[in-house]
């Protein structure tokens, strides 16, 4: 596998990295991220297409939500 770190990438790689990870092919209504408290999918990855925050950054602020 391709690195997906910031520095090995560009914003559209990112773009793209994000846009095919998100599709799941059984549209939004099977999704559960809005429903969890994601909000917007593409809003959350933003940082990272960005180039501020790493894949792995999100993750870890998004799981710590819901670990207390």
């Amino acid at each position: 596998m391709k690195s997906v770190l910031i520095r090995d990438t560009t914003r559209q790689q990112r773009e793209e990295i994000v846009r095919r990870s998100l599709e799941c092919g059984e549209g939004c209504e099977n999704c559960s991220s809005c429903r969890l408290g994601g909000g917007d999918p593409m809003a959350m990855y933003q940082p990272y297409i960005d180039g501020e925050k790493e894949l792995a950054q999100i993750h870890a602020e998004y799981r710590a939500k819901f670990l207390h």
